[in-house]
């Protein structure tokens, strides 16, 4: 009895899930004959006569694909939580990056412990086909009468950490603040964003798919340029760091705190 009464807790408790992710809507945003897919979770009930945040997230390469469901395995709970809801009502985003692409433009293919892939430069790369598509989304999106673009946010991880970085460069003015977890990035272009975003970094210290060096060098390089990132290193945490930074009890607490009409403090 004790096992059946399990296996229905099971059901029920994946069961609800897969329930409350079909809040998330299934969209396309089309250009020309490049589709992207993405979900959107509209504001707790919806006014179209109001404002609300935008929370951008961008997935890790685990979830790329075209069944615009996988992107929400990582972060889609947390969004759904009722009392994330009440207190950070906003739009959220979850675009998905397909099999053959990715959100960072790196200079090899190689995720090789012994490579920094992203080119130390000043030199901006056109964006890779998928995050072209996400930047003229985002163009669009933030441009509706139902978003507040004083408060437009963007969280990432592993590949998203890099596609977050890449996404303050490309729109240093879009964001008022980001949150990129066990990321990397091109650190010479930090300075286009390092005193427009307010940051938050996350990385486990034992992680041994993305390097945390590549999370101190970024925080460096933001600090050289005049910004006051936040730095959390979690002992004894591997890949799946994004797993104690969304547990942090002020994770949505600090990302909605910050604004851009507050100006960079």
């Amino acid at each position: 009895m004790k096992q059946l009464t399990f296996v229905l807790f099971v059901f029920h408790f994946f069961n609800l899930n897969s329930q409350d992710f079909k809040l998330y809507e299934k969209k396309i945003f089309v250009v020309n004959n490049d589709t992207l897919n993405y979900r959107i979770l509209k504001p707790l009930n919806y006014n179209p006569s109001k404002q609300y945040p935008v929370h951008l997230f961008l997935h890790g390469a685990g979830e790329r694909g075209n069944d615009n469901k996988s992107q929400l395995v990582h972060g889609g709970k947390l969004f759904l939580k009722k009392d994330n809801r009440l207190k950070y009502n906003s739009w959220v985003i979850f675009p998905q990056c397909p099999i053959n692409d990715r959100w960072p433009g790196l200079i090899t293919d190689s995720w090789d412990n012994n490579d920094d892939y992203f080119p130390n430069n000043n030199e901006i790369y056109p964006p890779n086909k998928t995050l072209s598509l996400v930047i003229k989304f985002m163009d669009q999106f933030i441009e509706r009468k139902q978003v507040n673009k004083q408060k437009v946010y963007i969280s990432g991880l592993s590949m998203g950490g890099m596609g977050t970085f890449e996404m303050l460069y490309r729109r240093p003015d879009m964001f008022a603040a980001a949150t990129p977890i066990c990321g990397n990035g091109n650190a010479g272009l930090s300075k286009l964003y390092a005193t427009k975003v307010r940051l938050w970094i996350f990385h486990g210290s034992n992680d041994k798919i993305v390097k945390p060096e590549y999370s101190f060098k970024m925080a460096k390089s933001i600090i050289s340029s005049g910004g006051s990132p936040r730095l959390t290193l979690y002992e004894n945490v591997g890949h799946d760091s994004w797993n104690n930074a969304f547990n942090e009890s002020n994770f949505l607490n600090w990302i909605h705190s910050q604004s851009k009409t507050k100006g960079f403090r």
